[in-house]
Parts: C-alpha cells; structure tokens; sequence
C-alpha cells in the first residue's frame, strides 16, 4: 500500500490523501485549499494523479477544506463513488452548490480587473454543473456498518464529534495476504461538546493519520467559552451596541444559536433581536433539524423540555435569506446580535454588517473562530490599521474580541490522547492537517510517550507501508 499526501499537508487547509492499494487509486477527502488568492487557483487545480485514475473518494466530513474541491476533481475526469454519512451528504449538496456560485462571482470580479489591465481572463475553478454531477455520485453510508470501497478494501465511518454527520474513516485492508487496518482521523472533535456525540478513539489501527491543527496548544472548555461569550455580550449590549459574530456555517453557527438560546432563557444575557444571516447557515440549520438523530443526548433532550421545542430556534432569534432583510439591519441602531458568515471575513454578507460597523467604538467584532494568515479576520484580530472591504479604507474602532473555547478541533491534549489510545498497537503516525507550529510541539510530545514512529510528510510525499 502506498500513501500520498498532497492536501493539508504541513498546512490546515485542502484535505486530500491518496492511498493506494491493491491496483486501485483511492482519495481520502478532496478539500479547498484557502489561502492567498494568486496561490488558491493553481493549488485546486492540481491532483496527485490525474483525476479519472480515482476509483473511489471517501468524505470525512462538509467542510469545505474537505468537500469544497469535488466538483473540481469530476470536472476534470473523476467519476466514481464518493462515500460519506447521510448527514454529510446532505450537508455537501448545499455546501458544493454554494461554493460553486462563489467560483463564478470571483471569478467575473478578477476578470473585469484582468480585462482592465489586459490579462488574460480566468475560469472559475468550477461552476453549478459540476457540483451538479459531483453530487450525483454521492452515496450515503450508516455510522459504524462497513462497506465495500474497492478490491480487498472494506470502508467504516465511525463518530468524529466535530460537526454533524464528521466521521474518521477505517479502511480495512487485505493486500498480498496482508491484512491492515488505516485509521484517517479527519477532523478530530471534542468531548462533551453541546449538540454532537463525542469522537470515537481509535482502535485496531496499524496506520493513523490524523489532524494536529491545535497540536501545540490545549483549548481553554467549553463552559469558561462560554462564560466569556456571556461576558462580551452582556457588555456590549449593556452599552448599547451591536455584537457581529462572523461564523462558519456549518458547525460554528447552530452551536452559537445554542449557547445563545441557553442564556437568553436563563436570564444571563439581555433578550436582544438575534440574527442569522446567512443564507446558506439557514439551509444548513434546516438539515441540523432534520438530522437530530445525530446529536446527543443532552440536545435531545433540550428539545423534548424547551418550549419552542427546538434546540435551534427561540423567540428573540430570525433565521434571514433576503438581501433586503439583511440591508435592513444595518439602517437599525438598536442592540442585536448578528451572526453571519463567512467565519474568516473574507466574503459574505459580515462583510457589509462589518463595513457598517467598524468605526462604531460601541459594538464587537466577535471572532469565534481560527483565522488563516492574511484573511480579513486574522488582520482584525492583529489590529492591524487601516483595513480594506470592498477596496474602501477603513480605520477600526469597534472593539476585536476573540474565543478560542469554541473550536470544533481537539486541543493539545486530546490530540495526544488521542495517539497514545494507539500506542504499542500502531506502527507509523502520519500528522497532517496543522502548521509547523502545531505538529511539530504535537509531534515531540507523542515520541516523548513512547510513540517514535511520527512523521509530518510535506506535500508530494509518498511512503510504502
């Protein structure tokens, strides 16, 4: 068996491993790779192979970091199976469809620039019909029954706990009278977080690949989280102003609209207008509900005892698609909370609640989220002076706060509980999906555990096992 790396390789972002076995050619995740935007285009058009050698594709989970380049993998020749859970699946057609409207738009606003300049014109990197056809090749998969990905290999998706319906991926493996078992992490949730079930820990496994994105750091809990997010409401509403939350759809948003719906009842915050908009948060919110089989007890059971019966909706709280509406909140002066995406201020309609805010010294920007180099929101969090949207000059006074306890990705510490499960078992660990800065601390402290065989392979690299 051969692995590849390729995706997410000595970064976060672009998931994409390339195992393989048996003759066949087998693609773990196919994700976007987020970055500078002069380096983004050539990125997600490059494949390790080229893509109709790709048998079979399993999805961890609809991130876009994992999901968000299918569309470019089919418009380029792939076209088998893509294997995934209900709730993934489900998640990844609105997920892709979205992406792709984004594709087209950027691509025409760089083109008009190019066209000004006399450049030649870009192509989207994909558009609605290849999501389209991506989508049509998915095929939705039950927690924890096995199923056949290719000769001699049986796939299994078993919990994650990072957002619904994430899953690590068992590949059993019969190869030339060998029989192995490869454990891809995806992304590693944490435990007794609200909503979702907790991460299923390894077992069995001869190889692991798993995430080390917060390998250098443990994550302050869930509850001082939020007590933190307590305090930054009730003081900024208390003075008048408005909170701006920018959040990822999927994951970040429900778990948001959850926490917020906890203090409101319970008194701990003032009953201010809540907003989500976010077209694509609202659809996702709408899957959330369907799904509820998927989350946890906890969650369940808030639903059956809370008397707007839903977990994720409540009086104070407006679930918003039209621009209109969304227009209309930036004319208000009252105090409300806003939470919209995208979670890196990089594009979406924050942008426009952001603009109509950043020089309002009674508000907060609220940043809930890790922010990539050179986006938007990790310039807010630097303080950097002056920042553009939308190529207009601004000069922030809104007050910046940041929590980290809200991050779907395990800590430090979980990270390496999570390895040392495998200990004595596991023969080589392969750590992707993190920067230097959190593998390699993540990395010395699991060799210090009795754990030698870690390796942290750069994109392009191949080993044989």
């Amino acid at each position: 068996m051969e692995i590849h790396f390729w995706g997410a390789a000595q970064t976060v972002t672009g998931s994409a491993h390339y195992i393989r076995v048996n003759g066949k050619m087998i693609l773990l995740d196919c994700g976007l790779f987020q970055g500078r935007r002069s380096d983004t285009y050539a990125v997600n058009r490059s494949f390790c192979v080229p893509p109709s050698k790709v048998d079979a594709l399993v999805l961890s989970h609809a991130h876009m970091d994992h999901c968000g380049n299918i569309p470019t993998l089919v418009k380029h020749g792939f076209n088998g199976p893509v294997h995934a859970t209900t709730s993934t699946v489900e998640l990844s057609k609105l997920m892709m469809m979205d992406s792709a409207h984004i594709q087209v738009a950027d691509a025409e606003y760089i083109n008009k620039k190019r066209a000004r300049n006399g450049d030649p014109l870009i192509e989207p990197l994909y558009e609605a019909e290849d999501a389209t056809e991506a989508l049509g090749l998915m095929q939705p998969q039950t927690y924890n029954v096995p199923f056949p990905v290719a000769p001699g290999v049986q796939a299994t998706l078993v919990e994650a706990g990072h957002i619904l319906g994430s899953a690590a991926i068992i590949l059993d493996i019969e190869e030339k009278g060998k029989i192995l078992r490869l454990w891809f992490s995806g992304d590693i949730g944490r435990m007794d977080m609200p909503i979702l079930k907790d991460p299923v820990m390894p077992f069995a496994a001869d190889y692991l690949i798993m995430e080390s994105t917060y390998g250098d750091r443990p994550h302050p809990s869930y509850e001082q989280a939020c007590e933190l997010l307590q305090q930054v409401l009730a003081t900024t509403l208390g003075r008048g102003g408005k909170v701006i939350i920018p959040a990822f759809a999927v994951g970040r948003t429900q778990e948001l609209v959850y926490a917020i719906h906890g203090m409101m009842d319970s008194g701990d915050i003032p009953r201010v207008p809540v907003y989500v908009d976010s077209p694509l948060a609202v659809n996702v919110t709408d899957v959330f509900r369907k799904r509820t089989e998927d989350f946890d007890r906890e969650a369940r059971e808030m639903i059956g005892n809370d008397p707007h019966q839903g977990a994720l909706g409540f009086d104070m709280l407006t679930y918003i698609r039209s621009v209109d509406e969304s227009k209309a909140l930036n004319l208000r002066k009252d105090p409300m909370i806003i939470i919209s995406a995208s979670g890196m201020l990089e594009v979406g309609r924050v942008l426009h609640h952001l603009r109509h805010n950043i020089e309002d010294p009674k508000s907060t920007l609220l940043i809930v989220s890790w922010q990539a180099p050179h986006t938007l929101g990790r310039r807010m969090i630097e303080g950097k002076q002056p920042v553009k949207i939308y190529g207009e000059v601004y000069n922030p006074r809104i007050e910046v706060k940041s929590i980290q306890g809200f991050s779907a990705h395990a800590g430090q510490d979980f990270l390496l509980e999570y390895a040392l499960r495998q200990k004595g078992r596991v023969k080589e660990v392969f750590l992707v999906h993190g920067e230097d800065r959190g593998a390699e601390p993540l990395m010395e402290l699991m060799k210090q555990n009795g754990m030698p065989n870690v390796h942290y392979p750069n994109r392009g690299q191949m080993f044989t096992v």
